[in-house]
C-alpha cells in the first residue's frame, strides 16, 4: 500500500510503487468557460526546461507555399518549391498555402460545421468516438490522455478520411460538408 504525507506537506507525493489515481478529464473549452478558473491548471503547463527560447520580433512574414507550383510541369520550379516547403517546416513548423484549389465557400462551411461540433454539450463530444489513439474518430485534448503527463491546452476532433470516410453523427451536417 502506498503511503503519503499529510495533504499540503511537501512530502505528499504518492509512492512510485503504485500508479496515481485516475484523473478527471474535462475539455479545455469547459475549463476556459468555467467562472472559477483563475489560472491554467498545472496539468497543462510544461516544465520550464521544455520551453524554447523566445523568438525575437521578426520582420519575416509567415512562409507561403504556392501549391500550384508543386504540380508545375517545370522541374526546377517544383524543386525550388519543395526546398521552400522543407525550410518552412524546419524553421517555422508551419506555413500558409495558396492556390490549393479549395473554394472559399467550402472553407467557410467547414469552419462553421466544426464550430457547431465544438458547441455540442461536453458529454456528446466525449461520446463521439473511441478512446484509443488509432480509433477512426476521436475527441480529446491530447494525443493519449491516459498516459500523457502534460496535456495540450486545446480540444480537437480527429477523423480518418482514408481509406474509409468516418464522421461523427452530430452535428448532422458534418458528414455532408466534410465529405
Amino acid at each position: 500500500m502506498a503511503t503519503t504525507a499529510p495533504t499540503g506537506s511537501p512530502l505528499s507525493q504518492p509512492s512510485l510503487t503504485h500508479p496515481p489515481p485516475p484523473r478527471k478529464l474535462t475539455t479545455v473549452q469547459a475549463l476556459s468557460e468555467s467562472p472559477g478558473l483563475s489560472s491554467i491548471p498545472s496539468i497543462y503547463i510544461f516544465p520550464e526546461q521544455t520551453y524554447h527560447e523566445p523568438v525575437s520580433d521578426t520582420k519575416e512574414p509567415i512562409p507561403t507555399i504556392d501549391f500550384s507550383l508543386l504540380t508545375s510541369s517545370h522541374p526546377g520550379q517544383r524543386s525550388k518549391t519543395i526546398r521552400e516547403l522543407g525550410k518552412a517546416c524546419r524553421n517555422w513548423g508551419f506555413f500558409m498555402v495558396t492556390n490549393h484549389g479549395v473554394p472559399e465557400r467550402m472553407m467557410k462551411a467547414i469552419i462553421e460545421v466544426c464550430r457547431e461540433f465544438f458547441e455540442l454539450p461536453e458529454e456528446e463530444k466525449r461520446g463521439i468516438g473511441g478512446k484509443h489513439v488509432l480509433d477512426p474518430i476521436r475527441f480529446g485534448t491530447s494525443f493519449n490522455e491516459s498516459v500523457d503527463e502534460i496535456l495540450c491546452w486545446r480540444d480537437y476532433v480527429k477523423i480518418f478520411q482514408h481509406p474509409e470516410f468516418h464522421s461523427p453523427k452530430k452535428p448532422p451536417s458534418f458528414r455532408f460538408v466534410v465529405v
